[in-house]
């Protein structure tokens, strides 16, 4: 099973970021292919295709489960205009105004804060 970062605020995201494929994720969340895809298709997880084969960023996934938080800002960055590369792209790049990047704040319950700073990317 691949190794999931912790959910701990303390502990820094590293810049090479882990992805999880679709079968990866179908072992690490302990569900049906076809429900990980429903996950996908309803936002509360969110992937890409940049190396070829769909992926999902691994600190998406807490305790075997999509960052509940998560849901909520895919749809924010989306309604801003955000690609899914983008929006990935922006949830793991430092964040001037957070002092660390998107989903650290977000795995850390600040939810709010990125979602304000989302919201005024539109």
């Amino acid at each position: 099973m691949p190794a999931l970062p912790e959910n701990n605020e303390n502990t820094p995201e590293t810049t090479e970021t882990a992805w999880l494929t679709m079968p990866e994720l179908v072992e690490v969340l302990g569900e049906s292919v076809g429900r990980v895809h429903r996950l996908v298709d309803e936002h509360y997880l969110v992937g890409s295709r940049r190396s070829g084969v769909f992926a999902v960023p691994a600190v998406f996934i807490v305790d075997g489960h999509p960052l509940p938080s998560l849901r909520g800002t895919v749809i924010a960055l989306q309604d801003a205009g955000f690609t899914d590369d983008e929006l990935i792209d922006w949830l793991l790049a430092e964040e001037e105004t957070l002092g660390r990047t998107p989903i650290e704040a977000l795995r850390a319950g600040h939810k709010s804060e990125v979602r304000r700073i989302a919201r005024t990317l539109a």
